[in-house]
């Protein structure tokens, strides 16, 4: 079975987004969370901010970059659901250390904080309900 196939069986709540409607925002997001890393890259470099408040934005990263072979690769719904919630505190963590230095990193987060909200409870039910 392709992960396509496996992903279809599972049992997901009714209010679960379209594989389109999921792929459509991840293209939104991504380029602000590029878009976002580099500026943080930028701060530091330039002395304005320490490796501890960058620190966030590459454990984000890093979390966000092992879900997909977590969840299609592996197959591992538990696994998946807490890297997601990883994701989810290392996105709230990155806001609040950037913050003093540049609110702007902080609302462009803001899209990708709702979203990993709502992945959040969507994998949470797929997880206790597989």
């Amino acid at each position: 079975m392709n992960y396509l196939d496996w992903y279809y069986s599972l049992n997901k709540p009714s209010w679960a987004p379209k594989d389109t409607t999921i792929g459509t925002i991840w293209s939104l997001l991504y380029p602000i969370i590029i878009a976002a890393n580099v500026y943080v890259v930028v701060l530091l470099v330039k002395h304005k901010i320490s490796y501890l408040v960058a620190l966030p934005f590459w454990i984000n990263l890093f979390f966000n970059a092992i879900f997909t072979p977590i969840q299609f690769g592996l197959r591992n719904n538990a696994l998946a659901m807490a890297d997601i919630y990883l994701i989810l505190v290392t996105i709230i963590w990155a806001m609040i250390a950037i913050w003093p230095t540049s609110k702007i990193v902080a609302f462009a987060f803001v899209p990708y904080l709702i979203w990993v909200s709502i992945a959040t409870v969507l994998q949470t039910y797929i997880t206790f309900h597989n």
